[in-house]
């Protein structure tokens, strides 16, 4: 079985795992949330959120999307002219996809690589993944600008994570194509 297999065999696997899951995990939010509050989490939560709607605002404002920031809420002007406010809370910052990217490095990593070629995965890998989701957010305002909530908590919920997977297998494609070699190998030319 060849590595390439044994990397997208796990990533499959990762994928159906949280497909069964996602369901529950999104029902119980609010319980989730309420846990972090009480353990102090929030404050960490936080800590992430306001540099992260900063972030989405500066991503919106790319394209031409009006929005501003107050702490870590977002307020979009939508296409109708009323303001859409979203509160980018403990879901949404992204550690889901994190762990994921995570999990994937454990697979993916197996091998012969020299340590700068891990290296370089590792902090490609987590710099997308950072994108994919401020990208992710982006997308979430957008939608609910322009779509409503209904069509944005679906995407928040579903298509946010078909994203986080799909962003996987482009990446382990290109770390294993160009940034993944083995010690004493040649690095891959394109």
């Amino acid at each position: 079985m060849t590595r390439r297999f044994e990397l997208n065999a796990a990533l499959l696997a990762a994928l159906a795992l949280m497909l069964i899951v996602l369901p529950f995990v999104t029902t119980f939010d609010d319980f989730l949330n309420s846990i972090a509050a009480r353990l102090g989490l929030e404050v960490a939560v936080q800590a992430v959120a306001r540099p992260e709607a900063h972030a989405v605002v500066g991503v919106l404002g790319w394209f031409g999307v009006r929005a501003v920031v107050a702490g870590s809420q977002i307020l979009i002007y939508s296409s109708a002219g009323y303001p859409q406010y979203l509160q980018i809370g403990a879901t949404c910052i992204g550690w889901q996809s994190l762990l994921l990217f995570g999990l994937s490095l454990v697979v993916g990593l197996r091998g012969p690589f020299s340590a700068s070629a891990r290296v370089q995965a590792i902090v490609t890998g987590l710099l997308g993944t950072f994108l994919v989701n401020l990208g992710r957010m982006a997308a979430v305002a957008v939608i609910a600008a322009q779509g409503g909530f209904l069509p944005a908590v679906l995407f928040h919920d579903y298509g946010g994570t078909a994203l986080i997977v799909l962003w996987l297998f482009a990446f382990w494609a290109f770390a294993n194509r160009f940034l993944l070699h083995g010690q004493g190998e040649p690095e891959a030319v394109a």
